[in-house]
């Protein structure tokens, strides 16, 4: 009996570490269809990938060199408001997902999940459908209550929230604008912005509440 010819699909991942791309790749070769992949190791790669090929889905790290994963993904829905994005990323559902699927992704994972789990999404998220996990569902539900801004973070741009996040992280100025490609000058503003709209007056009253809130870990 001849096999069933597999539907292809056009994957980009969108990671600065290699080692992660392979792992993916060998990963998502459990996936019911096959795979063409294409690679991308910064934010602005990502981009021009998208801007000159046709693709299925996009994998996308948050954490990537030229620009922040937040930025592409607003930029993709942007330009590409069909593409599906799955986020896969180091930052734990309590930091970024919520922004993340407010943006506009089809899904959220860490990357230390399960590889079938990460397979299942892929498939899901391939399908047209969102992966969403039980957590991720119950913090949405959350934030959904509390529309009216009662958390303090809330109130914050994307761009603030990054911002506020490294600093809680011990990230200094420097490091953070070498991160996110702005002037040390622009950072400083965003604190200060940060530091206003918190009602607070230093980095140490920032990590606090991360960490109170488990902005971070």
């Amino acid at each position: 009996m001849i096999e069933q010819e597999r539907q292809l699909v056009r994957i980009l991942i969108g990671d600065d570490h290699s080692v992660v791309r392979r792992g993916l790749k060998q990963i998502l070769a459990d996936c019911s269809f096959a795979v063409e992949y294409v690679e991308a190791c910064n934010g602005l790669e990502v981009l021009e990938c998208v801007r000159k090929g046709k693709f299925d889905l996009v994998i996308l790290d948050l954490n990537m060199p030229t620009r922040h994963g937040l930025d592409v993904l607003k930029d993709l829905r942007y330009e590409f408001p069909d593409l599906p994005v799955l986020v896969l990323t180091m930052h734990e559902e309590s930091q970024y997902a919520l922004r993340v699927i407010k943006s506009g992704a089809a899904g959220y994972m860490t990357k230390d999940c399960v590889p079938t789990d990460l397979v299942h999404a892929v498939e899901k998220v391939i399908k047209g459908e969102r992966y969403i996990t039980p957590s991720l569902a119950d913090k949405l539900a959350s934030s959904i209550r509390r529309e009216l801004g009662s958390v303090p973070h809330e109130q914050l741009s994307d761009r603030e929230y990054q911002v506020l996040c490294l600093i809680a992280g011990g990230k200094l100025l420097k490091e953070i604008a070498e991160e996110l490609s702005l002037s040390v000058k622009t950072v400083s503003t965003y604190r200060t912005r940060i530091l206003q709209k918190m009602q607070m007056k230093s980095n140490s009253e920032i990590t606090r509440y991360a960490i109170s809130n488990q902005l971070i870990v």
